[in-house]
Formats: C-alpha cells, structure tokens, sequence
C-alpha cells in the first residue's frame, strides 16, 4: 500500500538515511524511537512537506514522491492538533473541503465523521472549550473527513494526561477498525506502541534499525540499544558456549544462565524484567535458570513493583502490586529468581 525505497534527507547537521518500509492496506504501523531519531521528519517527507534528496514514495503503487501534499491523498495530525481557534469544531471540518473545493461532500463527509468519533455534540464548541481528548478527536475528524489514503500520525497523545491517554488509545483502535484507513503513528511511549501496532518499526538517529511484530521487537530485539529502549532492562556481556543448541552464558561474578542460541563466544544477554519469577523458597518450574539472591532495592511504580536482586549480578524483576503484598518482600531479603531459557535473548 505504502512503499517507500530508499529514502534519505539531509537537515542541517541531522539525516534520514536510506529509509525502506512497506506498510500494507489498512495497517495500524507504529514507528517507536527516542526524541531527535528523525521520526517527524520522516512523516513530514512522506506527507508531502520536504522533498526527499534520494527514494521513492509510492502509495498503491502510484509514485508520489514530487508530488505537492494536496495532491498525495495523505492526512496529517500534528502533535499540538493546529486547530483553528475562531472556528468551531464543524467549521474546523468543514476548512479543508472547503480549501480543496469540494463543497458537495461537506455536509455528507462531516455528520459521517462526526457520528464516527462520537463528536456531534460538540459540533458548535470551540476548540479552547474543549479537553484534550476532545481537542484529539476533532483533529482526527478535520483530517478523516478529507478521506485520506494514509493517516499519519505525529505523537498524537504525548500531550494527554495518564488517564485520557488510556482512553484514547482504545478510541485509536476503534477508529481505525472503523475506518480501515492506513495508518502511520509516532511514538517514543514503548506502551503506546505495542498497544497499538500490528507491526512497529523502531527509529534511530535517522534510521528504521528494526522492523517485526510487536512480540518481536519487544522479545528479540536486534540490538543492545533496542533491548534498552523497549524495557529488557537485564542486558549482560557475557561469553556463550554452545552445546546442542543450548547456550551458557557466563555473565560475570561466576552467575553463569542458560538460552537457547546457536550463539557461541562474546554476546549480549537480555531478560525481560516481567518474565522473572521471584520467590522466597525454591520452585518447582519449567525454567532452566535459578539463581540465589538478595533484595537490594524496592521501588513502588503503582500497579506494579519492580525489585532489584543481587544474585552476583543484579537483576530487575517486576510483579503486580497484589503479589508484593501478599509475598511480603522487604529490602535484604534472600530469595530466589527462576526464568526459563527461551526467556534469554542473545543478541
């Protein structure tokens, strides 16, 4: 559906280098990265806004990469939704048909619209009367209305509380089953993405450095920083020896944990905090890694906790709040740390 090949832009001392994506009909795509990795820059070349120095942009197959951005059928939602503040929300929607000349599709295109995103009471509203979730849902109206090929999405909900955010992401995902637009969303929240995309690419310094389903790039990550950035949290240099598919990893301090890898010599091992059993006595389990440990740190993140072990080499563990309490772990305490090998990942 969308393809682009190649695409690269120099912006004066920053670069999209070489970028190749191709996103399917009616696909939900998160582009996930850190502040300053180049991804408002790559919505903005794919809308239309810079002229790329080298690639091609193709949706359905027809090329628009000189094309001007009235011209490419894609609508863009920016972060601070650039709402017209003398206009009321229909007047909002109603501006671009207006602009572009199609006067006949305004009333049709925008009571559609408007009973799509549960928005027709708002109709007359202005937009400093309205609250952020109203604010996001009459920027995605002005953009739906114009019945755009692509969607793109700039940080759509960076400027929401907590709360509001929560809600918007399960509106996200009605709207678009609803709509079956294709859809483009930028992010740096790692829970917004995989919440929301059926495939994520992630961006650094001005490349897509991996590409997968979000069980994917969350569990086998390809790089050290890609681990970092997706929450691994327990990442070890290591040395690897492989016996019949099974790797031993010594991480350090004579802790030595098993994966599964064909992997031998200097890697990296990764351990997601959350697939970590921790308990006060030795269980019985599948995993083929228990490790003796002391609690070294407790830090209260609201539904969950997250416990820092010393087993030689410390380890990160997250239980829900509920299985805290009830375990009654204190800082000190001796316990023991059970993961199964398919739970090391070796880059």
């Amino acid at each position: 559906m969308l393809s682009i090949e190649n695409l690269s832009k120099s912006w004066a001392e920053f670069s999209i280098k070489e970028i190749n994506l191709d996103i399917g009909e009616q696909e939900y795509f998160v582009i996930l990265g850190p502040t300053g990795a180049g991804k408002t820059l790559l919505l903005e070349l794919i809308a239309g806004f810079h002229q790329p120095e080298e690639g091609l942009i193709k949706v359905n197959n027809r090329e628009i990469t000189q094309l001007p951005p009235e011209e490419r059928e894609i609508g863009f939602v920016y972060q601070d939704y650039s709402l017209f503040p003398h206009l009321t929300v229909k007047e909002n929607m109603e501006f671009g048909l207006k602009l572009r000349g199609d006067s006949s599709k305004i009333g049709e295109n925008t009571h559609r619209i408007m009973d799509l995103l549960e928005i027709s009471h708002l109709a007359n509203r202005y937009p400093r009367t309205l609250s952020g979730g109203e604010q996001q849902k009459t920027a995605l109206a002005r953009t739906l209305v114009l019945d755009p090929k692509v969607l793109l999405l700039d940080e759509p909900l960076s400027a929401l509380d907590a709360p509001t955010q929560e809600r918007m992401r399960i509106e996200l995902k009605n709207i678009h089953r609803k709509t079956g637009v294709t859809t483009i969303h930028v992010t740096h929240n790692r829970e917004e993405a995989s919440l929301l995309g059926e495939e994520i690419g992630v961006m650094h310094n001005g490349q897509i450095i991996q590409v997968g389903k979000p069980d994917e790039i969350f569990r086998k990550p390809k790089s050290e920083f890609i681990a970092d950035f997706v929450g691994a949290e327990n990442i070890f240099d290591g040395e690897s020896r492989v016996e019949e598919g099974t790797a031993k990893i010594n991480i350090g301090n004579n802790v030595e944990i098993v994966g599964v890898s064909e992997r031998s010599g200097k890697v990296k091992a990764c351990i997601r905090p959350e697939e970590i059993i921790i308990s006060k006595k030795t269980v019985k389990s599948s995993g083929r890694n228990l490790l003796k440990g002391e609690i070294s740190e407790i830090l209260d993140q609201g539904a969950t906790v997250k416990l820092n072990v010393d087993v030689g080499r410390e380890f990160s563990v997250v239980i829900t709040k509920k299985s805290y309490q009830d375990m009654g772990l204190e800082v000190g305490e001796k316990v023991y740390l059970a993961f199964k090998a398919s739970s090391v990942h070796v880059i």
